[in-house]
């Protein structure tokens, strides 16, 4: 299907069924542009304002995150094994 097939089949699939994770996101970047509008409508500067949404996305990210699964991190894979740890594997040493 090419490129833009693709595209549209993740838009749409966006809109009809988000992911908690895609939810979470969407959340954290309209807090970002809200922050930013007030902050701009404050006449804050052009750099302070940036940073501060983004920081306010970043709270907003991990408090909606909190919401969605009841814990701030997300759970490693390998909590329950017992077993050793993988050792580390240098791919591009031959």
């Amino acid at each position: 299907m090419g490129f833009f097939g693709d595209l549209k089949d993740d838009v749409v699939e966006f809109v009809r069924d988000p992911t908690d994770e895609q939810k979470i996101l969407l959340t954290a970047a309209l807090a970002i542009a809200v922050a930013d509008r007030f902050l701009y409508f404050n006449d804050i500067p052009f750099v302070v304002r940036t940073t501060a949404a983004v920081g306010v996305g970043f709270i907003v990210m991990f408090l909606v995150s909190y919401l969605y699964t009841g814990q701030l991190v997300p759970p490693d894979g390998n909590v329950g094994d017992d077993e050793e740890p993988e050792e580390y594997v240098d791919e591009l040493d031959p």
